[in-house]
């Protein structure tokens, strides 16, 4: 299947966003295809986290339109955009440090409201995927390094079992071998078919 046959999962279109009276976002327009790995960059402040927090349903445009699966979902609820199977690894991981690996990880699944059996499937999976996770699963979340935190966010939005997954910064503050092995699982991720939108100054 060449990219021209592939469905537009996400489609912005003149979007704008303001945080009081500053201006985040001046009349955004872009596409993504179902399958596709799509790269924001830009300098810092250029409102690249805005974009994705706006299409996760975290903070409300404006104006402009976001439809996912050309279905209009601009300024839905966070808690809905997970339903529609949309999930943020947000930058700076945001990790709950005195939950364990397990805890934070299961965190990801709830507002599916999966089955018990279901969501422990979905943990293996995560865990298959970051095996390191697996070994920590009983560690609090504040003791792990860096590299290890930024998994448990991937594996966090994972557990939602997204069809369009939201990745940013997932390299910030890392050292170049972690990010080369964070780089790796977005890789086997794009390959397994999901849709991702990553936000990254290492694109």
């Amino acid at each position: 299947m060449t990219m021209d046959d592939r469905k537009t999962l996400l489609r912005i279109e003149n979007l704008t966003l303001h945080y009081g009276a500053a201006q985040a976002l001046f009349g955004v327009d872009l596409e993504v295809a179902e399958g596709e790995t799509v790269a924001i960059v830009g300098a810092n402040g250029a409102g690249k986290s805005s974009l994705l927090k706006a299409v996760a349903g975290v903070v409300s445009p404006s104006g402009g339109r976001i439809a996912l699966d050309g279905r209009d979902v601009t300024g839905q609820s966070a808690s809905r955009m997970v339903a529609l199977g949309v999930a943020l690894s947000p930058e700076g991981r945001e990790v709950f440090g005195d939950l364990s690996v397990r805890e934070n990880l299961l965190l990801g699944a709830l507002a599916g409201k999966p089955s018990r059996a279901e969501s422990e499937r979905r943990l293996d999976e995560v865990f298959r995927r970051f095996p390191k996770l697996r070994e920590r699963s009983a560690q609090l979340a504040a003791t792990l390094s860096g590299g290890e935190q930024q998994m448990v966010a991937i594996g966090r939005a994972l557990m939602a079992r997204p069809r369009l997954l939201l990745l940013d910064e997932p390299s910030l503050g890392l050292a170049p071998l972690v990010t080369d092995e964070i780089f790796d699982i977005i890789h086997q991720l794009h390959r397994a078919g999901t849709t991702i939108l990553l936000v990254e100054q290492n694109a």
